[in-house]
């Protein structure tokens, strides 16, 4: 896989001195731009004072849409693709509106020096936000240049047509100019209406109509995935493959004991390392080296002696039962109909179940990397993380600089479902950067990832269901019960949501949430909510709870994979009187399944999780696998 050597000098310098003024950047930085994806004629016109772009708002045509000398057509999506596709989409909408070929369009994403910031992709909003906000910027550049070539031509728009980024008259093609002769290496300067709001709230009205679906002609098509072959091949550039003039590499040291902090480091353990040097600021400690091998091998030789810890982890066996007994430290009901307690007592039979879901890991297809270039006045982090906004601000936090003298640059990764680790290592290198004053490369190792990323939470189903003579459902309860997913913020925004805040000793913020899928249907009598409890361990914890992909669908919708259990239930007879009776224990894994109408037994059920490895449970020692021993 090939590295991107990049020079941020001259970057770093302007935008320590113009507060990453647009036009100051894109004039300073051809060959950054060019690197990160970026047209390089956009730059190489701003060299040539040819384009004077306004700032970076959300209310501006050209933080959207601009178009280069030559006609191509360059879409600023202010969001990430994390393996949907979104890179290829989004060139699908904007070449749709703004009638270009597919090919003539470049998307320059997640950067947030070029980009505003649009909020996550996570499920459809890459398309269903992100992509329509750009659909209708495109739509209005298109009326735009129409009404620049009407008066060019003489002619009115309503006797203009577009093809392929030429304007001309429906009655006589040859009266025709393109738009690259129209505005090619200028900027459009004009306004559209936005909401003032930016992430996922962010919204935008134009004056141009969007096209109908009868007149699509790339929107609907089957185009070729345009990062699939760098992907499958090696050859995509990501940010793994960063390497900046006089950087260190890095990696950090985490205790085998959750809760333990440095007391002692032998320096003199890695003498023999050539180049290598610790790092320790406050809690955090790490190793760097010129050559990453040796930052390895430092990080595994480094002795160091860790304060005692004895951390009251209840174990993996007894993790649920642990949850079922703890105070309750907040309850939220999301939706509640009818009468609940009246609909149970009018039940001819009640059917209750419990489900558990594990601790898990993210466990990405690689661990977590990022690079960080800090000077006095600005920092440059390089991050696969999928809120690069978000982490740009708590890196900001973190080592003391204005939001906006930090700018963040997503590449592609290895893999971001929910919040991961690659929030942690940005954070990480940005610290050592600064304390170093050279760029640093953080990447984690495998165990590390898998010990100490923000965790989805284990959790406790409490289900029941009340059925009358007749078979149908008239009582619903779900109550979900678990640590907060908000104990680490999922936008990593704060200085406390990432490891580096905690080992630093910075204030924590945890929030409290859990959540359940509220279906769009309901029963005659109706309850769904969630509990959570207090954390394990509350400062830089293997456990730390968090967003897992679907935050809060798996723990309810896994839950019908399930192993059998002994478990009495209540049955109420039409006479009104409670009997009791107990299910045999089945030790086979069962297909799915659901609580229905005419089902005889209750299921209490631990589901086979597919990645529930937690670092925190692992006693196999070393320098990055936690335990509770």
């Amino acid at each position: 896989m090939s590295k991107i050597d990049m020079n941020p000098i001259d970057m770093n310098s302007k935008i320590g001195s113009l507060a990453l003024d647009r036009r100051a950047f894109l004039a300073s930085t051809g060959a950054l731009v060019v690197t990160l994806a970026a047209p390089a004629n956009l730059a190489q016109a701003a060299l040539n004072g040819a384009m004077r772009r306004s700032p970076l708002t959300g209310d501006q045509l050209d933080s959207y849409i601009t178009i280069d000398q030559s006609g191509e057509v360059s879409a600023y999506y202010g969001k990430i693709d994390g393996g949907q596709g979104l890179g290829t989409a989004i060139a699908q909408m904007v070449a749709e509106e703004i009638d270009v070929a597919f090919e003539r369009v470049h998307v320059v994403m997640g950067d947030n020096a070029l980009t505003l910031d649009m909020g996550g992709a996570s499920a459809a909003i890459g398309v269903s936000h992100g992509g329509m906000v750009l659909r209708r910027t495109a739509a209005e550049a298109r009326r735009l240049l129409i009404e620049m070539a009407g008066k060019a031509l003489g002619l009115p728009a309503s006797e203009l047509t577009v093809t392929d980024g030429v304007v001309h008259a429906v009655a006589d093609p040859g009266k025709r100019i393109s738009y690259a002769e129209l505005i090619g290496g200028r900027f459009f300067d004009s306004k559209v209406k936005w909401n003032g709001k930016t992430s996922n709230a962010l919204a935008v009205e134009v004056e141009a109509p969007l096209k109908t679906p009868d007149k699509f002609t790339v929107i609907g098509k089957s185009f070729r995935r345009r990062d699939l072959p760098g992907k499958v091949f090696g050859t995509l550039d990501m940010v793994n493959d960063v390497r900046l003039p006089g950087m260190l590499h890095a990696r950090m040291i985490r205790p085998s004991v959750a809760g333990a902090v440095p007391v002692k480091v032998d320096e003199s353990s890695i003498a023999q390392v050539p180049g290598a040097k610790v790092v320790r600021i406050k809690d955090l400690l790490a190793v760097v080296a010129e050559k990453e091998w040796n930052a390895v091998r430092a990080a595994k030789a480094l002795k160091v002696t860790w304060s005692a810890s004895t951390p009251n982890f209840p174990g993996h066996d007894q993790l649920h039962q642990h949850i079922r007994n703890a105070p309750v430290v907040k309850r939220f009901i999301q939706r509640e109909n009818g009468s609940v307690d009246d609909g149970f007592k009018q039940a001819a039979r009640i059917i209750e179940g419990e489900y558990e879901y594990p601790t898990q890991s993210h466990a990405s297809m690689g661990p977590a990397c990022a690079v960080a270039d800090v000077r006095a006045d600005a920092a440059t982090v390089w991050t696969s993380t999928q809120k690069p906004y978000d982490s740009a601000a708590c890196v900001a936090e973190l080592i003391g600089l204005p939001r906006e003298k930090v700018r963040a640059i997503w590449l592609f990764g290895t893999g971001s479902y929910g919040r991961n680790d690659q929030g942690d290592a940005t954070a990480d290198a940005a610290v050592l950067s600064q304390h170093l004053g050279r760029p640093v490369r953080v990447q984690y190792m495998r165990h590390e990832g898998l010990a100490w990323d923000p965790k989805g939470t284990a959790s406790v189903s409490r289900n029941r269901a009340g059925i009358d003579a007749r078979g149908k459902v008239i009582a619903y309860e779900n109550i979900g019960k678990a640590f907060s997913r908000l104990d680490t913020s999922t936008r990593e925004g704060r200085a406390a949501d990432v490891l580096a805040g905690h080992l630093l000793g910075l204030p924590l913020k945890p929030e409290q949430g859990f959540e359940i899928p509220v279906a769009s249907y309901t029963f005659d009598h109706g309850r769904l909510g969630w509990e959570t409890v207090a954390p394990l361990m509350d400062r830089a914890s293997p456990l730390r709870t968090t967003h897992l992909r679907d935050p809060f669908g798996p723990p309810i919708l896994f839950g019908s994979w399930t192993r059998w259990r002994r478990r009495p239930i209540r049955i109420r007879s039409s006479s009104g009187c409670n009997t009791s009776r107990t299910r045999a224990t089945a030790t086979r894994s069962a297909p799915r399944r659901s609580i229905t109408a005419g089902t005889s037994a209750p299921r209490r059920a631990r589901v086979a999780a597919t990645k529930s490895r937690s670092g925190a449970a692992s006693r196999s020692g070393g320098t990055s696998t936690p335990s509770s021993r």
